[in-house]
């Protein structure tokens, strides 16, 4: 009986300690990146994100605008296959979507979105 009371207070205060952090971490913005592809995805985020030519041309050309590169660079998949993240001085990342593809030049203070690619419907 005396281990099913501290199973039970250990259950009761574990309880109010979630609701207690859960309830704390509402108000803040805090995010949780812990898994590779959240973490690339935000260290490209962060920094001062620059379009080369080729990318603008091909977004005004499908009527894209920087919001939808946003949500791409929010939601989408680094493909590591065809990245190469361990390239001085800037590693290169090729970030995948549903119908959009980006290739990524991410270098200390920046982020340049080298090539827009559209998937075929």
């Amino acid at each position: 009986m005396q281990l099913l009371k501290r199973v039970g207070y250990y259950l009761v205060g574990l309880t109010f300690g979630i609701l207690a952090v859960s309830f704390f971490w509402k108000n803040k913005k805090v995010t949780f990146d812990y898994g590779m592809d959240a973490r690339t995805l935000k260290s490209i985020r962060i920094r001062k994100r620059i379009f080369s030519d080729t990318a603008k041309e091909s977004m005004a050309a499908n009527n894209i605008d920087t919001s939808k590169i946003s949500e791409i660079l929010k939601n989408g998949d680094v493909n590591f296959g065809k990245s190469k993240p361990r390239l001085k001085p800037c590693a290169e990342y090729y970030v995948t979507s549903e119908k959009i593809d980006l290739y990524v030049i991410r270098c200390d203070s920046t982020s340049t979105i080298d090539k827009v690619y559209f998937k075929e419907k």
